[in-house]
């Protein structure tokens, strides 16, 4: 009981272990991720950093015209692990990662919305394969 006192009396007089929050910014780790960028330009629609993401932050859907890729990332699913940054082939570089984490969103059906892009993007390369596979037929 007396190493209590002692200890209380101690830590009246020391200086904080907290940080002054509103006027001191907390430092930042070392090892901390940000957010994920992508640079479109750079792509070269490998997808394979849509297929190493453990949680499924990035999804790519497909026109059914033009085939061309279309990219999605939800910060707020993404675990900031960065394997698609090391999955990205050296040749295109087109994800890298800032000190930045992703604001807040006023968005209520942002999961929602997601999970239609999910469903798009499984549909929409299931539709475009059948489609080269019936062009390739027709032009045999």
């Amino acid at each position: 009981m007396l190493k209590a006192a002692f200890n209380a009396l101690k830590n009246l007089f020391s200086t904080p272990a907290t940080i002054d929050y509103p006027f001191e910014k907390s430092p930042k780790n070392k090892e901390a991720r940000g957010l994920i960028l992508f640079e479109e330009p750079k792509c070269i629609w490998c997808l394979k950093c849509e297929d190493v993401c453990p949680p499924g932050a990035i999804r790519f859907t497909q026109d059914r015209e033009s085939f061309d890729y279309t990219y999605h990332y939800n910060p707020y699913l993404c675990i900031y692990c960065s394997e698609c940054v090391r999955a990205c082939p050296d040749s295109a570089v087109a994800l890298s990662q800032c000190n930045e984490l992703s604001p807040p969103t006023d968005d209520k059906n942002m999961n929602d919305n997601w999970f239609k892009i999910e469903k798009e993007a499984e549909e929409s390369k299931i539709a475009v394969k059948e489609l080269k596979k019936i062009k390739k037929e027709e032009s045999s």
